[in-house]
C-alpha cells in the first residue's frame, strides 16, 4: 500500500523539498545527457525514478551523490547545496551492484558501517539482517542475492539517511526475493520518514512487465520521468493519471478531428476509420467521443514516445513557475 507523507511540516533537519534542481544539466563528449532540468522532490515521500535505458537517470543520481559533477544548473538536498560536505550523512545510496567486501562476514560489514557512520543505528543494522535469518558468521560472498541484498539495505539504512537513493537494487532478485526486499524498504522507509528515490527502466520500456508496474502503483507516491535526459512529468502520482483522457472516434477523411486543437495531445493515431488519442482536456469533449481513464502504464508510454508533448508537473513539483502546467 503507497505512502502518502504529510508534507505541510518541514523535515526537521533541513525543509520540505528532499531534492530541488534548478536548470540542472550534464554534457559529456556525446552530448548532453540531462538537460534543463528543474523539478522538487518533497520530503518524506517514496518517488519512482522512471524512463527508458539512456534517459539520464543514472546520471540524475549520480550528480545527486557527487559522483558526477554538473555541467550546468544548480542541484540542492534538504535546501542545501550537493556540493556541501555537510550532505554526506544525510545521504545514502544503493546501486545494481552493491558493492560488498565477499570475504567479511555480515558481522564484519556491519561493524565496518559503524566505523565510516558516526551516526549509525546498529539495532536497526543487525534488525534487518536478522529478519531475513542471515548468519551473521556467514562470509558475504557465500550468501544468496537476496542474502546480499538484505544486508545491502542494513548498511543504507543503519546509516539513518534522510535521503535514500535507490538505482535498481532489486533488478537481480527473483519475484520472491524482491517482494521480501519491497515489503522491507517500505516498512523501514515509513517507520523512519525517509525520503526515498526509486530508479526503474524496465517498468517503463516498449515491452513493459507489468509487475513492475505494480510496484511502482503500490509503493510509489511521487513520480519523476525522465525522457531523452529532460523531465517529462513529475509530480504526486494520484495526480498525474487522472489528469489526462483516452479519447476515441470516428476519424474523417483518415485524419484527426480538428477538435482535438483545444486539448494538450500527448499522442494520436488513426487507425482506418477510428483515431485515439491521449489528451489533457481543456474543456468539454464532442458528445460522440468515447473518454476513459487512461492506466499509469498508458500515460507513461505517451509520455515517453512523444517527446515533443508538453511536460507535466503536478503543483509544486516544478521550481519555476513560467512555461509549466500543473494537473
Amino acid at each position: 500500500m503507497r505512502r502518502v507523507a504529510d508534507t505541510s511540516t518541514p523535515n526537521a533537519t533541513s525543509g520540505n523539498w528532499a531534492l530541488e534542481a534548478r536548470g540542472l544539466g550534464k554534457r559529456y563528449r556525446r552530448g548532453w545527457a540531462l538537460r534543463d532540468c528543474s523539478f522538487r522532490i518533497p520530503a518524506g515521500r517514496i518517488c519512482g525514478l522512471v524512463g527508458p535505458n539512456g534517459a539520464g537517470k543514472s546520471t540524475l543520481l549520480g550528480l545527486a551523490t557527487r559522483q558526477v559533477q554538473p555541467t550546468a544548473g544548480d542541484l540542492r538536498v534538504f535546501g542545501v547545496p550537493v556540493d556541501d560536505p555537510a550532505v554526506l550523512p544525510q545521504v545514502a545510496f544503493l546501486g545494481q551492484d552493491k558493492p560488498l567486501f565477499k570475504r567479511f562476514t555480515v558481522a564484519e560489514t556491519l561493524r565496518m558501517g559503524a566505523e565510516l557512520n558516526p551516526g549509525w543505528d546498529a539495532a536497526a543494522a543487525e534488525r534487518i539482517v536478522r529478519a531475513g535469518n542471515v548468519p551473521m558468521g556467514a562470509k558475504v560472498g557465500t550468501l544468496s542475492g537476496g542474502q546480499r541484498t538484505r544486508v545491502a539495505f542494513a548498511l543504507a539504512f543503519g546509516k539513518r539517511p534522510d535521503l535514500l537513493l535507490l538505482d535498481e537494487p532489486m533488478s537481480d532478485l527473483d519475484p520472491l526475493a524482491r517482494d521480501e526486499m519491497s515489503t522491507l524498504l517500505m516498512a523501514e522507509a515509513v517507520e523512519r520518514g525517509t525520503t526515498v528515490v526509486m530508479s526503474s527502466h524496465r517498468g517503463t520500456t516498449v515491452v513493459m512487465s507489468s509487475h513492475m508496474l505494480t510496484e511502482l502503483e503500490d509503493m510509489c507516491d511521487y513520480l519523476l520521468v525522465v525522457s531523452e535526459g529532460r523531465i517529462r512529468m513529475a509530480g504526486d502520482a494520484d495526480a498525474l493519471v487522472p489528469a489526462h483522457t483516452l479519447v476515441t472516434g470516428v476519424s474523417r477523411d483518415g485524419s484527426l478531428p480538428p477538435e482535438l486543437a483545444g486539448h494538450t495531445v500527448v499522442e494520436s493515431r488513426v487507425q482506418g476509420r477510428q483515431f485515439q488519442a491521449m489528451v489533457r482536456p481543456r474543456g468539454p469533449f464532442p458528445a460522440d467521443w468515447e473518454r476513459a481513464e487512461p492506466s499509469l502504464e498508458e500515460v507513461l508510454l505517451a509520455h515517453l514516445r512523444s517527446s515533443d508533448a508538453p511536460p507535466l508537473y503536478t503543483q509544486g513539483a516544478r521550481v519555476e513557475a513560467e512555461g509549466t502546467q500543473a494537473a
